[in-house]
């Protein structure tokens, strides 16, 4: 399993250009270069992390906080790093990092084809609770909103 030889940490400026990689691999309209520098230096409100295998950024992820609450805004891994439980790696550090900062409580949408997704979701403890109608750009596809109510094994972890 990856996450043994996997660091995760924050992401920084420097780190965009790697990022920028990842995610024109994994979505057809990727973040502008601007908006990940704004994310990361002028957000208060956003946390993002970065998976590396051995100098290589292999995936990324970012939240937003929101009261109480974290928006999962964007997950990628490399396809050629996918299925090593690096994802997980990625949403189990940014949970924490959340948690700490006083969220109870975390939402995604993710594409209504995207199983493989919804599958590490769910196993994480999201559970569907609606649909955003066309809410992909690229091709008009719904999202499947989830939610995940975070318990006291996360609760008590960030304290």
């Amino acid at each position: 399993m990856a996450g043994t030889n996997v660091v995760y940490r924050v992401m920084t400026v420097e780190d965009i250009p790697m990022v920028q990689l990842v995610e024109r691999k994994c979505f057809t309209t990727p973040w502008s270069r601007n908006i990940f520098v704004s994310e990361v230096t002028r957000n208060d409100n956003a946390i993002y992390v970065v998976a590396l295998a051995g100098e290589r950024i292999v995936g990324y992820a970012g939240i937003w906080i929101i009261l109480d609450e974290g928006h999962i805004t964007n997950i990628a891994v490399d396809p050629s790093f996918q299925r090593q439980g690096i994802g997980q790696g990625l949403m189990d550090v940014l949970t924490m990092a959340a948690v700490k900062r006083g969220v109870v409580a975390m939402t995604l949408e993710v594409r209504v084809s995207n199983s493989g997704a919804q599958a590490l979701y769910t196993k994480l403890g999201f559970e569907p609770n609606g649909i955003r109608k066309e809410y992909y750009q690229d091709d008009k596809e719904d999202a499947l909103i989830m939610w995940r109510e975070l318990g006291a094994e996360w609760t008590n972890a960030g304290n």
